[in-house]
């Protein structure tokens, strides 16, 4: 009798193993679209890696290490967990545990505002019984799932915040047949933002240790999580500097590369000092680029602050204001939020770093969840810090918090002598407002207040 080779697994012999195994193989599928889609511009920006090649291409790299990791467990039966991007990745890589982050395969697939699965999300998100004012990127999250296409972790660490459509969205995925014995863990935030509310959350921090212990059978040493938390405050620190350096005019980096800053520290891992050498390569390309007047975008004309998050096909948009007005996002919502670096000196204080981070500080939960006078405040600093000359709100119709302080940021740019423009859009469905519309928007509003 021939036994298995290492690393084989027997022919499914039912109809049930049959479902089973197309099923995992359909989670995989928008993953595997993702290698391939990447992985041939990878081996381009090897061959001409042009002058920015060499930060471009560890963004790509890190996209496809995630997926082919998140393929390996699902394929090995491997333990592994969803997240979402509040919840302290510090923790997870301390705990030697693979995670992925539900929405990335959105932002990612759907670039362009007619990427690899755009037309055909959009449509199987229109079908579902959900109504057409909730947030487009929960009824795409939703669709996701309920068409298999999400990989099934061993747990789930959920998040609740900042808005009534994510909680509804957690009420999904914990109700769906597939899901519904898939352990999950919701951090409860408080509402408040003193030592009380920070205590508590550190509390739910570490409730979610405990939880993760209890599922994956990985414990955390105190020790390693210092190690991964000081090295992320490297991380962060780089990136503040950065962010100085952008202050600059004109402004170092098109569109690109700012967002990534984002992505790197919150969905492609922690404490990897491969990300720090990341970071210092673009503050040195970005220091290089003033100190020699080379910027990334010639002729610039309009510094804009992009104030909401950033649409899947804002590529579309972002290269268009820069060639036809010379118009840079100077800053943008993503990457101004109020990022501390964590107190390493005892456990008590990294617990209750790593919560305030968590429940306060992230993009969309410092402006959603908390007093108006955030926004107002963000503005008037940036304004003020990067010497802008117009503020664009796109208005995204999901985020009806954002929308009830729009008179506010108004009032706050007219008290500034800032042009404010309110476009109205969805992040998520270029159908809902044109890319043409948005451009023909802007510039009326580029025209009528002189800029350019």
């Amino acid at each position: 009798m021939l036994s298995l080779g290492a690393g084989l697994k027997p022919a499914p012999t039912n109809q049930w193993e049959i479902a089973m195994d197309e099923k995992k193989e359909e989670s995989l599928s928008r993953l595997r679209d993702e290698i391939a889609m990447y992985e041939p511009v990878v081996e381009v920006l090897k061959l001409e890696p042009g002058e920015m090649g060499h930060i471009q291409l560890p963004i790509l790299e890190n996209i496809i290490e995630q997926h082919r990791k998140t393929i390996e467990c699902v394929e090995e039966g491997k333990t592994f967990l969803a997240s979402q991007y509040t919840n302290p990745v510090e923790i997870l890589a301390a705990m030697d545990v693979h995670w992925y982050f539900h929405l990335l395969q959105l932002f990612a697939a759907m670039g362009g505002g007619g990427g690899l699965h755009t037309d055909e999300d959009l449509e199987g998100a229109d079908r579902l019984n959900i109504p057409k004012d909730c947030c487009t990127i929960i009824r795409l999250g939703i669709y996701l799932q309920v068409s298999g296409l999400f990989p099934i972790p061993t747990a789930y660490l959920a998040v609740t915040e900042p808005c009534d459509s994510i909680a509804g969205w957690h009420a999904a995925f914990m109700h769906h047949p597939d899901w519904r014995n898939v352990p999950v863990f919701a951090p409860d935030p408080p509402y408040h933002n003193d030592e009380r509310a920070i205590n508590y959350y550190a509390g739910q921090m570490r409730e979610m240790v405990e939880f993760i212990t209890e599922h994956t059978g990985k414990k955390l040493d105190m020790d390693r999580l210092k190690e991964v938390v000081e090295e992320t405050n490297k991380c962060y620190a780089l990136w503040m500097e950065y962010n100085e350096i952008r202050r600059a005019s004109p402004t170092p980096h098109g569109y690109i590369l700012p967002g990534s800053c984002f992505f790197q520290t919150n969905t492609f891992g922690a404490g990897d000092p491969q990300k720090t050498l990341w970071y210092k390569d673009m503050v040195a390309d970005a220091e290089m680029r003033v100190r020699e007047n080379k910027p990334e975008v010639t002729n610039q004309k309009i510094r804009v602050f992009w104030y909401d998050i950033q649409p899947f096909y804002f590529d579309q948009i972002a290269l268009w204001l820069e060639l036809e007005w010379g118009a840079v996002i100077a800053m943008d919502m993503a990457s101004y939020c109020p990022y501390e670096l964590v107190d390493t000196s005892t456990e008590e204080r990294m617990f209750q770093g790593l919560a305030k981070r968590a429940f306060q500080d992230g993009v969309m939960i410092h402006q959603a969840r908390g007093l108006a006078e955030n926004v107002s405040h963000d503005i008037t600093r940036i304004v003020k810090d990067y010497n802008i000359d117009c503020v664009i709100f796109p208005g995204h119709m999901g985020h009806k918090d954002m929308a009830a302080s729009s008179s506010i940021m108004r009032d706050t740019c007219r008290e500034l002598g800032v042009p404010f423009l309110y476009i109205g859009l969805d992040a998520a469905d270029y159908r809902y407002t044109t890319v043409d519309e948005i451009k023909d928007k802007i510039s009326q509003f580029f025209t009528a207040m002189g800029l350019g």
